[in-house]
């Protein structure tokens, strides 16, 4: 597929279903945070997991050149995560279980996205 890609419907995408999954498990994960993080680590979090199958939606409706640009943000988004999770881990927010699987999933979907970029960039 070329980087002239024309704008696809996000919801057919398996990186978008697993981006979003991640989404709702970041999500049902941080209910238990302290409450003095609501708008520290737990904000951050939340807001770093949304906004990769977010930046996904919106390089697939722009379409075109955006479409990589969109899924590079959504890579970045993803590291953010992953520090995130890190960081509540080791202040003992998250346990053991619950870091492993959500950075598991965080890993898998930057991979994917890396993967989709990189086959899009060819000629």
């Amino acid at each position: 597929m070329s980087g002239r890609a024309t704008a696809r419907d996000f919801r057919k995408l398996k990186v978008w279903e697993k981006a979003h999954q991640l989404t709702l498990d970041v999500y049902r994960s941080t209910r238990s945070f302290p409450r003095e993080e609501m708008f520290g680590l737990t904000s951050r979090i939340r807001r770093a997991a949304s906004s990769v199958p977010a930046n996904i939606a919106e390089g697939c409706g722009r379409g075109g050149n955006d479409l990589g640009r969109f899924f590079r943000i959504a890579i970045g988004s993803a590291a953010e995560l992953q520090y995130h999770l890190l960081l509540a881990n080791d202040l003992g927010m998250l346990n053991g279980s619950e870091f492993e699987k959500l950075q598991g999933s965080a890993n898998e979907v930057e991979r994917m996205l890396t993967t989709f970029l990189s086959r899009l960039n060819e000629p």
